[in-house]
C-alpha cells in the first residue's frame, strides 16, 4: 500500500549530520490548501509539547501550496515537505508515513486545526497507559461561518474499538496518535478506496485487540466545507460497503489479529453489516437532503431497525447527517428547515413505507424535530413538517392558526422580554388566546401571572405548583375537561375538535355489542335500631346482610363438624347456644341434646335463626346480650364460638368465664372455637385482627377457677376447645390435645386476613409509627408457567407471584390505588405505614386467572391497565415472539370490578403513543376511558403508556381527555415531589429472584 511512484524528499539533519528521531511525527496532506493551509501548521507551531515533526506532503498542487509550506520550511527545522503525485489523500499519507520517524503518528488535513494542548494531553495518557496503541480525543466540526458544534466523542472505542469500527468510523482523522511502527505492518492507508480510508486503517488497528485510550476533551476541530469528499455520497457508500464487509469477515492483511476478531464483527441481536451500512446510508441521505440532492436510494434503508426504541437513534443519525450536508451548526437548522426539509420529510415518509410501518416513521419525524427546536431559540416561527415553533407573549396572547400537517407545537411562553417556560403540546385546531392564558396558568409560577395572565383571564392566581415553572400541573377532571371542550364556540380550534372526538367515542361505545349488566347488590335486611353506637345496634348492623361470614362454606362446615365431634359423651339434657347468629350450627347441633336455648344480642339475627330451625321442636330462641344478661343455669351444655373477640379486652373475657361457670351443671361442658390471630404471636400463621384470639382466650379460661380443659382440637389457623367444670373434690385430669389439618377450601373473606407462617410487621403498627415520602409502585405484566422464551422478562409464574404478595403481606404492606397515590402528593401527605401500589399492563387474562386470586387471598389489589380494542382478543404486539396472550374480556373485567379490582386505560391499540399523530392519541385516550367507565362503572382516571413510551405531548392532552394519573417511562419509586401524570414504577422481571424483589422493595423503604 506505500507504493508512491513519484515522490521526492530531502531529510534536514541536526549539526552532527544525524538526523534526529521526534515523539511524534505529524503527516499533513495539502492538495491546493492555500486557503487552510497556514492555519493548520499554525497550530502545530503552538504546540505545548515541542518534540515533534511535520511532513507536509504537497500532493500535486497547482496553487500557492508549495510557496506557503516552503516559509516554514524555512523557519522552523521541524517542518519538512514532501512532494507527491498520489492525486489522494491515503496516498499522500503514505507518502508521509514512509518518511516518519517518530515514535507516534498524527494525521492532520490541510483545512483541519487541534487545540495548542492536543500534544501534551494526547501523550500524556499514552504514558498513563503503556499498553495502548492509540489515544483519540473529541472533536468539533468548524462551519463555513466560523461556527462551532457541540462537543462529539464516542466513548465505546475505549471498551469495544473493533466492534465499532467494524459497524463506523467513529473519529476523526486528526483526533488521534497512533503506533508508528504498528502502522508500518499493517501496510498504511488503502489507496484503493477514495472515501473511508481511514476507517478502513482503524479498523484493521482495533482488529489487533490492543487497547485504546480516551481523552475527553474536543481537542480537534474539523472544517466543513462544500467540496470535502464527505458530501459524494455516492462513493462515500460504495467505499463504506467494502470497509463494512471487511469488518465483517477476515482480513489476511492483518497477520496477528486477536482471536476474538480474526472472523471479523460479532452479529448479535440484529447487529450485521447490513444494517451497519444502512445506518450509514441514512447518514448519507440525510446528508443529501441538507445539501439539496436525493441520490440514494431509500430501499438502502431497509435494515434499518423500525422498532420504537431505535427512533431517537435514527432521529441522531439523522440530526448528525444533516449538519453536514446542510453545513449548519445544530442551533441553526430549524430556522433553515425551508432548504431541505420537505425533500428530508419525503425521506423520513419513504422509510416509513420501505418498514410498511407509516407510523414508525412518524415517529422519527416527531423525535427529530423536537431535537431540532430543542436547540434553537424561536426568533422567529418555526414551522417544521409536524411541529410549529415559537414565541407566545403571554400578556397579549393571540390566536394561532395550525398550519397544514402540524398537529403539534413547540413554544416558548414570554413574559417582559424572558422565557417563562417552554412547552410542548398536541393540538388538533387552532390555538385560541383563551388557550394561551390557560396553558400560562398551568406552567408558569403564579406570581409572575399576578399581573398578568391571571388579570387577562380575570380569574384569581392559581395555587404554586409543587414542581418547576415547567411542570404541567393543571388538574383538569373528565368532566370538567370534556364540558370544556364542549363550551368552545370555535369547531376548528383544538377544544372544538376534541369535543367531537369525545362524541365519537361515546357513539362508539353507545352501539358496542357488549352488553351492560348491572353489578349484583347483596341483599340486605333492615336492622330497626341500625344507627346506635351500642353493642346491640353494631350487632344489627353487622346482620343487616344476610349471612355476613358465609356460614355454608366448607371452612365454616368443617369447624362446626369439629365443634360436633368435641361434644361430651353421653346423653346432653340441657344445653344453651351463646351467639348463635343465624341459626346454622343450631340446627345441626339440637338433634344432639335434649334442650336447645339459641340466643343472640341481634334480634335480626334471632328471626333468621327461627325460621332456619322452625322444623326443630326442641329449640327455643330468645335475644340475650351475654355481657349484659343474665345467663340462664344448670346447663349441661354451653357453646359460644367465633365471638370472643368482640369483648372489650382479657378483663371482660375473665368476667365473662365466671358467668359461663357459674351457668354451668357439675360436671357441664363449655365449648368454644376462636382463631389464632397475629397480634398474640406474630410468629405463626394467623388472623392479622386488631383483636385478642385463641391463644390468650384459652389461657383465660383455663385459669378459671372451676373449669378445667378436657379436650382440645387445634389447626393452624383456630382451636376448639371443650372445658368441663369441675365438682368440688374432683381432680384434674390431663387434657387431650388432637391436632388436624384444615382440608376446606378457603373463602377469600377467610384467606385475605390470613398471614401464613407469622410476620414480620403488621399494618396497624406500621401505620401508627412509619411515615415516608415515596412509595413503591409495583409494574407486572403476565403471571403464567409458560409462554414464549423472548417474554421471559415479563412473566411471573403463579408460585414466584404468590411468594412476593406473601411477603408484602407478612411485611405489612397495604394495596392502594392511584386515585389514592394522587391525592398524597396534591396534597403533599406523608404516606402512613407501608403502601404499594400493585399494577399490571395489557389486562391479559392470566390476570384473572392466577394474579387476582393471589392478590385476593394476600388482603391485596391492583390496578391493570386495559388494551380496550383488544378486550376478549390476544396481545397481537407480542405476535413476533410467540403465540399471543390471551386478554380478558369485558365479563371478566366486569367481574373483577365488582370484587375489588381497579382498571385504567393502557390506550385502545397499544401502539406507542410517540409515533401517534395528536388526533390518534386524543382518540385512544377518549374511546379507552370510556370504554372502560361504562364496563366497571367507575370513573377512569388513570393510564399507563404502552411499551412505557411517552413523549411531550402526552400528558397535557392526557388531561384535557379526562385522566389524572399517568405512569410513563421512568424507573423508581413514586415521591410525593412526582407529577401525577408522569409517575414511576419498579418493573418486576420474571427472571429475577425472590431476593432481587425483596432488595428492590426494601430499598424503597429505608429511604423515608
Amino acid at each position: 500500500m506505500f507504493r508512491e511512484p513519484c515522490s521526492t524528499f530531502e531529510p534536514r539533519r541536526g549539526k552532527d549530520g544525524v538526523a534526529h528521531n521526534p515523539l511524534v511525527s505529524i503527516v499533513v496532506p495539502a492538495h491546493n490548501a492555500e486557503v487552510t493551509l497556514a492555519r493548520a501548521l499554525d497550530c502545530l507551531v503552538d504546540q505545548e509539547i515541542m518534540d515533534w515533526e511535520a511532513i507536509i506532503v504537497d500532493d500535486a498542487s497547482t496553487d500557492a501550496t508549495a510557496a506557503i509550506v516552503a516559509g516554514y520550511v524555512e523557519h522552523d527545522a521541524r517542518f519538512r515537505m514532501l512532494s507527491s503525485c498520489a492525486y489522494s489523500a491515503a496516498g499522500a499519507r503514505n507518502s508521509g508515513i514512509s518518511t516518519a520517524r517518530g515514535r507516534w503518528l498524527m494525521f492532520l488535513d490541510a483545512d483541519d486545526w487541534v487545540d495548542a494542548g492536543f500534544l501534551a494531553k494526547m501523550l500524556a495518557a499514552l504514558e498513563a497507559a503503556p499498553d495502548a496503541v492509540a489515544a483519540y480525543c473529541g472533536f468539533r466540526r468548524v462551519m463555513p461561518d466560523g461556527e462551532l458544534t457541540p462537543s462529539s466523542i464516542p466513548t465505546e472505542v475505549a471498551t469495544q474499538p473493533f466492534e465499532t469500527f467494524a459497524r463506523r468510523c467513529a473519529i476523526r482523522t486528526h483526533a488521534l496518535l497512533v503506533d508508528r511502527k504498528t502502522i508500518v505492518e499493517l501496510g498504511g492507508f488503502d489507496v484503493s478506496l477514495r472515501t473511508c480510508e481511514d476507517w478502513d486503517l482503524w479498523q484493521r488497528l482495533a482488529r489487533l485487540g490492543k487497547r485504546w485510550v480516551m481523552v475527553d476533551e474536543p481537542l480537534a476541530f474539523y472544517r466543513a466545507s462544500p467540496n470535502s469528499l464527505t458530501r459524494n455520497s455516492t462513493q462515500m457508500l460504495a467505499d463504506a460497503e467494502i470497509v463494512i464487509a471487511r469488518g465483517f469477515s477476515a482480513d489476511p492483511r492483518v497477520k496477528q489479529p486477536a482471536s476474538a476478531h480474526a472472523n471479523g464483527a460479532i452479529e448479535t441481536n440484529g447487529r450485521t453489516a447490513s444494517e451497519a451500512l444502512a445506518w450509514f446510508a441514512l447518514w448519507n441521505a440525510v446528508s443529501d437532503c441538507g445539501c439539496g440532492r436525493r441520490s440514494i436510494s431509500p430501499q438502502t434503508l431497509r435494515a434499518l431497525p423500525a422498532g420504537r426504541k431505535w427512533a431517537r437513534e435514527i432521529a441522531k443519525v439523522a440530526f448528525d447527517g444533516l449538519t453536514v450536508g446542510s453545513l449548519s451548526v445544530p442551533a441553526q437548522l430549524a430556522a433553515r428547515w425551508g432548504r431541505f426539509g420537505g425533500s428530508l420529510t419525503e425521506l423520513i415518509t419513504e422509510l416509513g413505507k420501505v418498514w410498511n410501518d407509516p407510523v414508525a416513521g412518524r415517529r422519527v419525524q416527531y423525535h427529530l424535530e423536537e431535537m431540532l427546536l430543542d436547540v434553537d431559540d424561536l426568533a422567529a416561527p418555526r414551522r417544521l413538517a409536524r411541529t410549529l415553533g415559537i414565541r407566545v407573549d403571554i400578556r397579549n396572547p393571540t390566536s394561532i392558526e395550525l398550519p397544514e400537517g402540524v398537529d403539534q407545537i413547540y413554544a416558548y411562553l414570554m413574559m417582559d422580554g424572558q422565557i417563562e417556560a417552554v412547552v410542548q403540546f398536541g393540538v388538533l385546531g387552532k390555538v385560541t388566546r383563551r388557550h394561551w392564558i390557560e396553558l400560562a396558568r398551568d406552567f408558569v409560577p403564579p406570581e409572575r401571572l399576578i399581573h398578568s395572565a391571571a388579570r387577562l383571564a380575570r380569574r384569581p392566581p392559581v395555587h404554586a405548583p409543587q414542581q418547576g415553572a415547567g411542570a404541567d400541573k393543571s388538574d383538569i377532571s373528565a368532566s370538567e375537561a370534556l364540558s370544556i371542550a364542549g363550551r368552545r364556540s370555535d369547531r376548528d380550534g383544538h377544544f372544538g375538535k376534541l369535543a367531537r372526538l369525545a362524541a365519537e367515542a361515546r357513539g362508539l361505545v353507545r352501539s358496542s355489542a357488549e352488553a351492560t349488566e348491572p353489578l349484583s347488590v347483596p341483599r340486605r335486611a333492615s336492622a330497626a335500631d341500625g344507627h346506635g353506637n351500642d353493642r346491640t345496634s353494631f350487632w344489627n348492623r353487622r346482620f343487616a346482610t344476610e349471612d355476613p361470614w358465609n356460614y355454608g362454606s366448607s371452612y365454616e362446615q368443617e369447624k362446626y363438624e369439629r365443634q360436633l365431634e368435641i361434644l361430651p359423651a353421653g346423653p346432653i339434657g340441657r344445653a344453651l347456644e351463646l351467639a348463635c347468629a343465624e341459626g346454622h350450627f343450631t340446627r345441626q347441633l339440637a338433634p344432639r341434646v335434649g334442650h336447645l336455648t339459641a340466643t343472640d344480642i341481634s334480634a335480626v339475627a334471632i328471626g333468621r335463626a327461627r325460621a332456619r330451625c322452625s322444623d326443630q321442636p326442641n329449640v327455643e330462641f330468645g335475644v340475650l346480650d351475654f355481657c349484659a344478661d343474665t345467663l340462664p343455669g344448670e346447663m349441661d351444655l354451653i357453646v359460644c364460638s367465633e365471638v370472643l373477640y368482640y369483648l372489650d379486652d382479657l378483663a371482660e373475657l375473665r368476667r365473662i368465664a365466671k358467668k359461663i361457670v357459674e351457668a354451668l351443671a357439675l360436671g357441664g361442658s363449655f365449648i368454644n372455637a376462636h382463631a389464632f390471630v397475629l397480634r398474640d404471636n406474630v410468629e405463626r400463621t394467623g388472623f392479622d385482627w386488631n383483636t385478642f384470639g385463641a391463644q390468650p382466650i384459652s389461657e383465660t379460661l383455663a385459669a378459671t377457677e372451676g373449669l378445667v380443659l378436657d379436650q382440645s382440637i387445634q389447626t393452624e389457623l383456630y382451636r376448639i376447645d371443650r372445658f368441663r367444670r369441675l365438682s368440688p373434690d374432683e381432680v384434674a385430669t390431663e387434657p387431650m390435645i388432637d391436632h388436624a389439618p384444615i382440608r376446606a377450601r378457603l373463602e377469600i373473606g377467610v384467606a385475605r386476613n390470613i398471614v401464613w407462617g407469622g410476620a414480620r410487621a403488621l399494618r396497624r403498627d406500621v401505620a401508627r409509627s412509619e411515615r415516608r415520602q415515596r412509595i413503591p409502585v409495583l409494574m407486572y405484566h403476565s403471571v403464567a408457567d409458560e409462554g414464549p422464551a423472548a417474554l421471559a422478562r415479563f412473566r411471573l409464574t403463579p408460585a414466584a407471584f404468590h411468594s412476593q404478595m406473601a411477603w408484602l403481606r407478612a411485611n405489612g404492606f397495604h394495596a392502594i390505588m392511584s386515585e389514592q397515590l394522587e391525592w398524597f402528593i396534591a396534597n403533599r401527605h406523608p404516606f402512613a405505614g407501608r403502601p404499594v401500589l400493585i399494577t399490571f399492563d395489557d389486562g391479559f387474562q392470566n390476570f384473572a386467572d392466577h394474579a387476582w386470586p393471589t392478590l385476593r387471598a394476600n388482603d391485596l389489589t391492583a390496578e391493570v391497565f386495559l388494551v380496550t380494542d383488544l378486550v376478549g382478543a390476544s396481545a397481537q404486539w407480542d405476535a413476533d415472539s410467540g403465540p399471543p396472550t390471551q386478554l380478558m374480556d369485558a365479563a371478566t373485567v366486569r367481574r373483577l370490578a365488582a370484587e375489588g379490582a381497579f382498571f385504567g386505560s393502557h390506550m385502545a391499540t397499544h401502539r406507542a403513543i410517540d409515533g401517534l399523530s395528536s388526533s390518534d392519541l386524543a382518540s385512544e385516550l377518549l374511546r379507552s376511558r370510556m370504554f372502560i367507565e361504562r364496563w366497571t362503572g367507575r370513573p377512569t382516571t388513570a393510564f399507563a403508556a404502552p411499551f412505557s413510551v411517552t413523549d411531550r405531548r402526552l400528558g397535557r392532552l392526557a388531561k384535557e381527555c379526562g385522566y389524572r394519573i399517568g405512569f410513563g417511562g421512568r424507573h423508581g419509586p413514586a415521591d410525593l415531589d412526582c407529577d401525577p401524570i408522569d409517575l414511576p414504577r419498579i418493573e418486576i422481571r420474571g427472571d429475577r429472584s425472590l431476593d432481587d424483589f425483596v432488595a428492590r422493595v426494601e430499598a424503597v423503604l429505608e429511604e423515608r
